[in-house]
């Protein structure tokens, strides 16, 4: 039942009537702060990583290279808990890996090196690089998507407005004169604006689709899996703990119920 719940909760982010739900409007906002951002990642990630290989034969490059795990590992998690506010999904369940009150005692640089893992080191580092290429391509798509919608939408205001101003007539040489289609200004501009609403829910669509590829990209989903796998494995483990100590339990009383035989 507890992972049947967590892959419905997991399922959650998906966006259902685009036009009029929060979320798509915040994925448009995260999408064109995925530019800027990814670049800052990216040259975060790759300067400190050739300022720490640069710095190790004077022994302050071994410390900068944790330093910098250790931000890649929160630039990624920081990541990651955007898309989970921005599509609502619930905050994974916390696991600890290891007791922070047995390293104490112990200096910043052990509890670094012990914390280190080089294969999760390597994959935030893919995923800040696959981040700034996702920028860069979703950024492009999505303005796209959404001025082609936009323009239309906006075509017969700009008409009217150059029209009245400039006497330029935009529409002049459109597709309506090229095919000989007597239609008047008014009626174009009601296919105008209805093709450019059409475009632009086909554009909110293509940034939520965005976001769920971001959503996969960033595996944003790992802690739920992990937990689902834990909840699965955890009533069988109770169960056959709880035959074996019932079972313990039964021999001793089943020992004292049986009639001693005696000699004859």
């Amino acid at each position: 039942m507890k992972a049947t719940e967590a892959t419905a909760a997991a399922q959650s982010g998906k966006v259902n009537w685009v036009l009029f739900n929060s979320k798509t409007y915040a994925t448009i906002l995260y999408l064109l702060l995925a530019l800027p951002l990814g670049i800052i990642y990216f040259t975060v990630a790759v300067t400190g990583v050739a300022l720490s290989i640069g710095l190790t034969p004077v022994l302050i490059g071994i410390p900068l290279f944790f330093g910098v795990a250790k931000l890649l590992n929160g630039i990624v998690n920081f990541e990651q808990n955007i898309i989970r506010q921005i599509l609502g999904l619930p905050t994974p369940p916390v696991s600890y890996t290891h007791n922070g009150q047995a390293e104490t005692g112990q200096n910043w640089l052990k509890q670094m090196v012990r914390g280190f893992d080089g294969g999760l080191f390597i994959r935030n580092l893919l995923l800040v690089f696959l981040r700034f290429v996702t920028g860069i391509v979703f950024f492009v798509i999505m303005i796209t998507a959404l001025s082609l919608g936009l323009g239309f939408i906006a075509l017969p205001v700009v008409h009217i407005i150059l029209m009245n101003e400039m006497q330029l007539d935009i529409l002049e040489n459109s597709l309506f004169s090229y095919f000989h289609i007597d239609w008047t200004y008014n009626q174009q501009y009601l296919l105008y604006v209805g093709v450019g609403l059409i475009l632009f829910w086909v554009a909110l669509r293509i940034v939520n689709g965005l976001m769920q590829i971001q959503r996969r990209v960033m595996y944003v989903d790992e802690p739920y899996q992990q937990s689902v796998m834990t909840q699965d494995e955890a009533p069988i483990d109770e169960l056959v703990q709880s035959q074996y100590y019932e079972y313990q339990a039964d021999q001793p009383t089943q020992g004292m119920m049986q009639p001693a035989h005696r000699e004859l």
